[in-house]
């Protein structure tokens, strides 16, 4: 007897709250309008993970039309007990030209109106996160003019 694969399940991890600076415009390049905003640090709450983004990560966007941007986002969560996880969080966020272009501004645009999806990818050294390393994740977003908030799933 075969069975189908079951459906994926999704399970709350964390909310992260990360506080950002202006962008360093790069300019038109190949692949976009390349932008790099600095991450000034932030905050983790979920059930299980609790901690603070540490300063130092950068959000590396290409604006590749009037209605889509990619993501690439680095970072070190630092856990409660001084357990520190690095973040690669790759995604995409779409929405009509006039919402891009007020974000590229640095202003606020109803989250509602903004398709903003992310995969997280998380590595440690932590023995008791080493199921960070062997998991997938999917994320959603909203773009503040000072902060991103993401919610992350463990896809079960």
């Amino acid at each position: 007897m075969t069975a189908a694969p079951t459906p994926p399940l999704l399970e709350f991890l964390a909310r992260l709250e990360v506080h950002v600076t202006a962008p360093m415009e790069v300019g038109d390049t190949p692949s976009g309008r390349r932008r790099v905003i600095p991450l000034l640090g932030g905050t983790v709450e979920g059930p299980a993970l609790k901690g603070t983004i540490l300063p130092g990560g950068a959000d590396f966007q290409s604006v590749r039309s009037p209605t889509y941007t990619d993501i690439h986002a680095r970072y070190v969560i630092e856990t409660q007990e001084g357990d520190r996880i690095y973040v690669e969080n790759t995604g995409i966020r779409v929405a009509a030209p006039e919402d891009i272009a007020a974000l590229v501004r640095g202003e606020a645009v109803d989250p509602a109106r903004v398709y903003f999806r992310t995969f997280p990818r998380f590595e440690t050294a932590s023995q008791k996160w080493t199921w960070l390393n062997e998991r997938l994740f999917v994320g959603t977003g909203a773009r503040f003019p000072d902060r991103v908030e993401l919610d992350f799933y463990l896809i079960h």
